[in-house]
């Protein structure tokens, strides 16, 4: 086995939101089981471990309800923090979901007081983002959704979501800001059914709009799996469409809530194929974990926790990349014939190719007989996640 790197540096752009190491441990059945930290420490902290960046809702970097006088002194403390760090900010985003005037939604809720007030919080989010150099602004909708399905026309809700993403997207280009926006989609929890809720949804969603450049996806690793659909396959698509402007590392066991637990704690298979599809798709984005240390960690065990997490994530790589250097890897993908999907099956239609197409013979059962050899390719992959001897 080759050697392995496994401390991070700020070159492998890792990062983390101010919500993530920093969580109290607050749960739906219990209180805080730890204090907060400060943004400015939340930065210092990232510093010493080796990240890049650092994101934030609006809500977590100004406590609402901060004086003018406040909201200076944290933002001054952050910024001084950053410029000793060099840690960037990578992500900004907005808090649509916890005040109660959200409850019914914020760009769908069926109050059209509220979809304003939304809109021009998400505005003010976007010129403090903007201010610390964000470059992405996700727009999570945890509130967007239903649970009396009979009070809200899907298509009326699609029409308000559409038209708050566009009028967003004009605000920024008459800003002039170099910023780019990432829907993040998930299928429930807050709200018992949520609108644009995989990134398929998503995908489709965004070619409705009217700058439908400006807009990608930030799929987050828990909120596909949480219903049983293959993360790995649906970052395969957003980047096949260039759509993935940004995305949230963590994990999550099948079927339950969101539990955000730490990068490669569960699924360590389909994190596998999710870090060798990212390490050779050409994707230069962040790589954020929008994750939280277990509720009954304390002290340095939350920053143990981003060391994980980061750490696991660079074990996988160098195992991907051990795994697509192995010859039998290499003679296993040629006999399942993957670099042949590479290929074009017919190319463009004419006339002419369609008419040789029919004409040309085929031998279904010929065809039928060929042997993919998928279950030594996969136990080849096996083989390296486990670091056993070659067989």
């Amino acid at each position: 086995m080759a050697d392995r790197r496994l401390d991070p540096v700020p070159a492998d752009n890792f990062a983390f939101g101010l919500w993530t190491i920093g969580n109290v441990g607050r749960d739906a059945f219990g209180d805080p089981t730890r204090p907060p930290v400060a943004p400015a420490e939340f930065v210092r902290g990232l510093g010493r471990v080796g990240a890049a960046g650092v994101s934030f809702h609006d809500d977590d970097l100004i406590p609402p309800g901060s004086s003018a006088a406040e909201a200076e002194r944290v933002l001054a403390e952050f910024r001084s923090a950053l410029d000793a760090t060099g840690v960037r900010v990578t992500m900004a985003t907005t808090n649509l979901f916890t005040h109660p005037c959200f409850k019914d939604g914020a760009f769908t809720s069926n109050d059209r007081g509220v979809r304003r007030h939304a809109l021009a919080k998400a505005m003010r989010g976007i010129d403090l983002g903007a201010s610390l150099g964000a470059p992405v602004y996700v727009l999570w909708g945890g509130r967007e959704g239903v649970e009396c399905g009979a009070a809200k026309r899907p298509q009326d809700a699609l029409a308000r979501y559409a038209e708050a993403v566009n009028f967003l997207c004009g605000y920024v280009r008459d800003r002039g800001y170099p910023m780019r926006f990432a829907i993040e989609p998930k299928p429930n929890e807050p709200r018992g059914d949520t609108f644009l809720p995989t990134i398929g949804h998503a995908l489709a969603f965004i070619t409705t709009l009217d700058q439908p450049d400006m807009v990608g996806v930030n799929p987050e690793v828990a909120h596909e799996t949480m219903v049983g659909l293959s993360f790995h396959q649906g970052i395969g698509q957003a980047l096949w469409q260039g759509k993935l402007f940004h995305i949230d590392l963590n994990d999550q066991k099948i079927g339950r809530y969101d539990q955000d637990f730490r990068f490669g704690s569960e699924g360590i298979k389909e994190n596998f194929l999710l870090v060798r599809l990212l390490e050779t798709s050409g994707y230069t984005g962040t790589k954020h974990f929008d994750s939280r240390p277990y509720r009954n960690e304390w002290g340095d065990g939350i920053w143990e926790f981003a060391r994980g997490s980061m750490r696991t994530y660079l074990a996988l790589a160098a195992a991907a990349r051990e795994f697509d250097a192995d010859p039998a890897v290499v003679a296993a993908l040629a006999a399942a014939g993957a670099g042949e999907l590479a290929e074009e099956s017919v190319g463009a239609y004419t006339p002419t190719a369609a008419a040789a197409l029919l004409a040309e013979p085929a031998d279904p059962e010929q065809l039928a007989a060929r042997s993919y050899v998928n279950e030594r390719l996969d136990q080849l992959l096996i083989d390296h996640l486990l670091g056993l001897p070659r067989a």
